[in-house]
């Protein structure tokens, strides 16, 4: 038995078989049932508010009538630790598709980007807004928290004092953007964290809630076309995609803001 299920096997449910799959990048541990039907989330007792917030997020957005996990059950155990279980959602994640069928599904992953972010604002009770998301990139620098390995390649000789200290200057010029056009964001909007359906080339849900809440769009579309980029062939077909991705959302790309979210987004992860 590993060692990560022998720590967490109190709070798995027993009536399944579980599988580690490996480490959130949220500090929490992750299994699947061995019917592949359903994921756990499982962490320590530090963390186990932070998990709970995830289980709201999962439970709000399912009641939203978008493609996602259903929460099938909520553990603690005796120590304080947590365990989240959510269905599966079938299909395959993005990142993990030829580039091919990655084109072919690229309207479908527009359009249900924009169903997210056409969700009310004011129904969400989640805040991933700039203010908070900037308060956590202090923090983190403050702390040497920061995974240098998520910054892009020509900022990871850079001290992250300085990184931090370049947003600032656009900060409140974003926040009024903000205000402006907040809407429902995914928050972690890469490829893994969107599925899609292997015979429809459609999505078939987004994963990973942790992180979803009331933001600027740019939070979710600098992301996603970034991490996007790693995948097509070409800096041409890169292109090609941003701007098909632009034309079925209905947006005029603004690429001082992408750089602005893209930037701040690895200064959040410690």
């Amino acid at each position: 038995m590993s060692e990560s299920l022998v720590r967490f096997r109190t709070a798995l449910p027993s009536d399944r078989r579980w599988e580690p799959v490996g480490n959130g990048e949220s500090g929490a541990e992750v299994f699947r049932s061995a019917d592949g039907s359903r994921y756990a989330k499982c962490v320590d007792p530090g963390r186990a508010a932070d998990l709970a917030l995830e289980r709201d997020k999962v439970v709000w957005l399912d009641s939203h009538d978008i493609p996602g996990p259903r929460v099938l059950d909520w553990r603690t155990d005796a120590d304080g630790g947590a365990c989240l279980v959510t269905s599966a959602v079938h299909g395959i994640a993005a990142d993990a598709v030829p580039v091919q069928a990655l084109s072919d599904a690229w309207a479908s992953i527009a359009e249900a980007v924009r169903r997210l972010h056409d969700l009310p604002v004011e129904e969400c009770p989640f805040d991933r807004g700039l203010a908070r998301m900037f308060a956590i990139a202090q923090d983190v620098v403050v702390r040497g928290a920061v995974h240098t390995e998520f910054l892009p390649q020509e900022q990871q000789d850079t001290p992250p004092t300085v990184l931090l200290t370049r947003l600032a200057t656009e900060l409140g010029q974003r926040m009024t953007q903000e205000s402006a056009e907040a809407v429902v964001c995914h928050g972690d909007l890469c490829l893994p964290n969107i599925i899609l359906d292997p015979d429809t080339r459609t999505v078939a849900g987004f994963v990973d809630l942790g992180r979803l809440g009331v933001a600027d769009p740019y939070a979710d579309i600098a992301l996603l076309l970034a991490n996007a980029r790693e995948s097509w062939q070409d800096e041409r077909r890169a292109e090609d995609a941003d701007r098909a991705f632009a034309d079925r959302y209905g947006i005029a790309l603004d690429a001082a803001r992408q750089r602005f979210f893209l930037h701040l987004d690895p200064l959040t992860w410690g």
